[in-house]
């Protein structure tokens, strides 16, 4: 038997260093765990129309929304190990899920070889119109003021907004509570009129639009830097309040794809999200392209999910 094993694997050799080396031979398949329209589709096509001309095949975006994004994760957790499924890796799958779940139905540790982050989704802090305060200390004062009346709103338990919200409170004592929603455009309507207070929106392009055109005003962006598309607004951390939290999307594969593939698709994703073009629209859209390969990334990863545990413990958050 172990000889037949050994004589196998030796005949397999050839016909899969053959595979490799014609890789990719046929259009590849892109799964984004999401429903199309959000920043996590944004972001997936701009790099997959960048990567196709690289790699010389098309490369095919499937949105399998669901379960907070295990859904398309599972399906790209359990495809065969050729190169020819990617995957879209965000925050919630990789990193705060497993906090949330009393199980998955994937290892996010085992299941995947990360390949590159793509891009930041910082979230801006956004306030009614007519709320009467104009910066971040005021809002502050005037939350501790109103105690638990004060609502912030967010796309579900988990998200990026609902743990910066989470993350705000531990940092200023407000008494904030969590409102979740199914989808952005109703949470943003709420805000606009009133029945939500506060939201850290992830900034997209429909966000942009909303609070420059004054529907909604914005105090302050999360996370590490400045944002482009709101480039006189500080971040929290500036004005002593050091929320961390943002989202962010990266480009993985089953675990067990051979390395060969692996450095290809991490080349031709780095490429895409330096390039000029691509960086303008990320920016235009109010995200930060940041292509950083599979090594960087896995650290990445490990950091996120090891800050990111404390907080969703501190919200109290599940999602069974």
């Amino acid at each position: 038997m172990l000889r037949r094993a050994l004589l196998g694997a030796a005949l397999a050799s050839p016909a899969l260093a053959q595979a490799e080396e014609a890789w990719p031979a046929r259009s590849l398949r892109f799964v984004v765990p999401y429903p199309p329209g959000g920043a996590s589709d944004f972001i997936a096509r701009l790099a997959a129309e960048h990567m196709s001309r690289t790699l010389g095949q098309a490369i095919v975006i499937e949105n399998r929304g669901g379960a907070a994004g295990n859904l398309g994760t599972e399906q790209v957790a359990r495809a065969a190990a050729d190169g020819y499924t990617l995957g879209l890796g965000a925050i919630g799958t990789l990193a705060v899920n497993r906090f949330l779940f009393r199980s998955l139905p994937f290892n996010p540790d085992a299941d995947f070889t990360p390949v590159s982050l793509l891009a930041l989704v910082p979230n801006l802090m956004v306030v009614p119109p007519a709320l009467p305060v104009n910066t971040v200390a005021e809002f502050v004062a005037w939350a501790k003021a109103q105690g638990s009346a004060v609502n912030f709103g967010s796309i579900g338990n988990g998200t990026s907004q609902h743990l910066a919200g989470v993350q705000f409170n531990m940092l200023t004592g407000t008494q904030m509570v969590h409102v979740p929603y199914r989808e952005s455009a109703q949470v943003n309507t709420d805000l606009m009129e009133g029945r939500v207070q506060v939201l850290f929106q992830s900034i997209s392009g429909a966000v942009t639009d909303l609070a420059k055109s004054g529907r909604m005003k914005a105090l302050a962006v999360t996370g590490e830097d400045r944002v482009p598309a709101f480039a006189d607004l500080p971040t929290l951390k500036e004005v002593g309040i050091n929320v961390t939290t943002v989202g962010w999307f990266g480009l993985m594969v089953p675990a067990g794809v051979p390395p060969r593939i692996v450095d290809r698709l991490e080349a031709a994703a780095e490429a895409a999200m330096r390039d000029p073009a691509v960086v303008a629209r990320v920016t235009a859209g109010g995200s930060i392209a940041r292509a950083q390969g599979a090594a960087a990334f896995t650290t990445f990863i490990a950091e996120e999910t090891g800050r990111l545990r404390a907080i969703v413990r501190a919200s109290g958050a599940t999602a069974d």
